[in-house]
């Protein structure tokens, strides 16, 4: 069931106010006396039962009205989807380094991965028919999301990711591996990993060039982005005082092997080293990676106003009857 005019519904709440001030006082005595020695006491005499059942009935009629003017309609709806979406496979860096201070969100700086995650949430709720999965990793990858449609939850689940959830390191071979690991299950025409990472590759058993030919085979194109400034970047830090300071350290990407492993996947490499550049980052990905979809609608609808109005004429009738009887 819905409403094509919801907002008039907003009208039942003037309802029992008038409720209110009407059953404070009710219409005169129809009856006729021959005498007005009774008119005094008569005065102030509140509405009788019956004027008590007219005044509810008034306002169920104003109920009903008012529920017609929202127009009801009671029916089904009937989709066939014909889509024809890419599985996309999100890899995220969680190790230490992304803790740098040298990205900006909001106008505050903020770290590395904060603004990553709130990037990711943007192309995410771009991509309404791809199923989207998303991995995270440091010294090991980890399943975070397996691919999904349901959106909503992948958007909590990226939300949740935190640094020091594994073990640091740069694990981006196995990172690469385990995504297509789950994209390989997949059957979609179109299936692609994005990667983003601070580092160099320094965990994992599988290096990233071997992970790169073994996603070529299974025509899975791995896009890779290096996030961070060039030189170096703010790192907050702990002293043994127990105070908070930010030191410069410096930026290590391996932009040579992060391109490398784009240009045997059929992909690209990008670098971000700013909040901005990051945004632009996924918007090219995401015009560049487009899908196909039909879609067949069938709705079938009942109204419900002509009712609701009959109903309320048939109630404002028996009120004026029995307005018109004796009490």
């Amino acid at each position: 069931m819905r409403f094509v005019h919801p907002e008039f519904l907003w009208l039942l709440l003037l309802l029992p106010l008038l409720a209110f001030f009407r059953g404070k006082q009710g219409p005169g005595p129809a009856l006729i006396f021959s005498s007005t020695a009774l008119i005094g006491q008569l005065s102030s005499v509140r509405k009788n039962y019956r004027g008590k059942i007219a005044l509810f009935l008034r306002l169920l009629t104003l109920a009903l009205i008012i529920c017609a003017l929202a127009r009801p309609q009671l029916g089904n709806t009937t989709r066939e989807i014909k889509s024809s979406g890419i599985d996309i496979l999100l890899a995220v860096d969680v190790s230490g380094s992304m803790q740098a201070m040298d990205f900006t969100l909001n106008g505050k700086r903020t770290n590395r991965l904060e603004v990553v995650k709130d990037v990711m949430a943007k192309f995410i709720s771009q991509r309404p028919n791809d199923s989207i999965g998303l991995v995270a990793f440091a010294g090991r990858p980890y399943v975070v999301c397996p691919p999904t449609l349901d959106h909503n939850w992948l958007t909590l689940r990226l939300h949740s990711l935190s640094i020091g959830m594994i073990e640091d390191g740069t694990a981006i071979g196995s990172a690469i591996g385990t995504g297509v690991n789950r994209l390989r299950e997949k059957k979609s025409p179109s299936q692609i990993i994005i990667l983003l990472t601070d580092g160099i590759n320094n965990a994992g058993k599988v290096p990233p060039l071997i992970a790169a030919e073994a996603a070529k085979s299974f025509k899975v194109k791995v896009y890779t982005i290096g996030a961070g400034t060039r030189g170096e970047a703010p790192i907050p830090i702990t002293d043994a005082f127990g105070r908070r300071q930010l030191v410069r350290a410096r930026v290590d990407i391996d932009d040579k092997t992060l391109s490398k492993v784009a240009q045997i996947t059929g992909a690209r490499y990008f670098r971000a080293t700013d909040t901005e550049s990051l945004e632009k980052v996924y918007a090219e990905i995401n015009s560049m990676e487009t899908t196909s979809r039909s879609m067949k609608k069938f709705e079938n609808y009942q109204e419900l106003f002509p009712f609701l109005i009959m109903f309320s004429l048939i109630l404002l009738c028996f009120e004026i009857s029995n307005k018109r009887r004796l009490p």
